[in-house]
């Protein structure tokens, strides 16, 4: 067996299925974004100040984190089609309670309720993915996936925005609606799907982390998977809007950062799945923690919008590149044949674990001790990333001819 790159059409195509579920991320990340512009304010209409109302920001993501070992044991007992519908309905009936919530304290167990809902939606997404995928494009298929997800969550905050002048709770409840129709339409449209992992003479167990674990491939993507959610869903959403606004001097910088770092992470989007299903996950994997490495590790000694943003669009690329081929790697260690809820609810932790702890340290180190010491610390952290992989094995193998 050799690793290399088959002519695009030896490629077998996108199954329907997939296009299914990259549809139904798409809708989810645009009503995600619906609500992320309102729920700070609506948490402080409960007279609370700024750190309760981000308390009900972060607890969605904490009750995430800390339910993904049963979502991916839910996954293994009950097969990825149900727990991502009933993942979907929570999230759903616990967003459209958000709306009626009449105090500080229910806002938050309904948001919690979410946060429990998303990683069991997320983590059965991505195992349906590894098991639909065929091997030869799971690096397109991830790209497609994440590209679904990005343009979603850009879009989203824009109409979320305008939704809000007709009052705060009404994003809540479009997002409940659409969600519920999204859960139908996946129901529906994967309902004759076999997929859940039914244990016959022969067959292979689900695989557990501990034999995972075994693999190169797969101890070097949790490390790279928490220095991706430490720099590019922690850090460059949280610490790089306020250090912008602190050099510019200007509230608007923000979000022109946010809009040039998600341009440049989807526009690579579009050509980093097939590089990864051409040249090997090694590659891309070691090329984008390269550059979130250096564009993190310098931006905190940019003194100007330009210098933000030309590190901002370094490191999109950088994200661009990583998330597909990573992704792919996991896939290609669980392979189509087997149940691997457990082994991706870890995966899936440690990128939030990542995005979670990344924000509350670099915060205390810009703090007290400076922007450059703050970002030096999160390309210290891609840079040690790349170290497993430059041992780790290749997954994208071919058989020649």
């Amino acid at each position: 067996m050799t690793t290399q790159a088959l002519p695009e059409q030896d490629r077998p195509p996108i199954p329907t299925e997939i296009k299914v579920l990259v549809a139904a991320a798409f809708v989810i990340a645009i009503g995600f974004g619906l609500i992320s512009p309102v729920l700070p304010q609506f948490a402080q209409s409960f007279d609370v100040g700024v750190t309760a109302a981000s308390v009900i920001v972060s607890a969605f993501a904490f009750f995430r984190l800390l339910f993904a070992p049963a979502g991916g044991s839910l996954v293994t007992r009950l097969g990825e089609r149900p727990v991502y519908l009933i993942g979907l309905v929570i999230v759903a009936l616990s967003t459209g309670a958000s709306a009626f919530a009449q105090s500080y304290w229910q806002l938050l167990i309904f948001r919690s309720l979410g946060g429990i809902g998303s990683t069991m939606f997320t983590v059965s997404a991505m195992a349906l993915l590894v098991r639909l995928a065929p091997p030869l494009i799971r690096g397109r298929v991830s790209s497609m996936y994440g590209s679904a997800f990005l343009i979603g969550g850009v879009i989203g905050p824009v109409i979320g925005g305008a939704l809000g002048e007709l009052g705060m709770r009404v994003p809540f409840v479009v997002y409940g609606v659409a969600l519920l129709i999204a859960a139908g339409l996946v129901g529906l449209m994967l309902r004759g799907t076999p997929l859940r992992h039914i244990p016959v003479d022969g067959a292979l167990p689900p695989m557990t982390v501990k034999e995972a674990l075994q693999d190169s491939a797969y101890r070097s993507a949790m490390v790279s998977a928490f220095a991706n959610g430490w720099t590019n869903f922690g850090v460059r959403v949280a610490i790089l809007p306020l250090f912008a606004v602190a050099i510019v001097g200007e509230t608007w910088a923000a979000g022109v950062a946010l809009a040039v770092g998600a341009a440049t992470t989807a526009l690579t989007l579009q050509y980093s799945g097939r590089l990864a299903d051409s040249i090997g996950r090694r590659r891309p994997i070691i090329i984008g923690l390269a550059l979130s490495a250096v564009s993190m590790g310098t931006m905190g000694l940019a003194g100007g919008l330009v210098m933000i943003l030309v590190l901002t669009a370094a490191l999109g690329v950088g994200s661009g590149l990583l998330n597909p081929a990573q992704q792919a790697t996991v896939a290609d260690v669980i392979g189509n044949g087997r149940s691997g809820g457990k082994v991706l609810a870890a995966f899936q932790m440690c990128q939030d674990a990542g995005g979670i702890g990344g924000p509350v340290l670099v915060g205390l180190v810009a703090d007290n001790a400076g922007w450059e010491w703050a970002f030096a610390l999160s390309g210290l952290i891609s840079a040690l990333a790349i170290i497993p992989w430059l041992r780790s094995r290749e997954t994208l193998v071919v058989h020649p001819g």
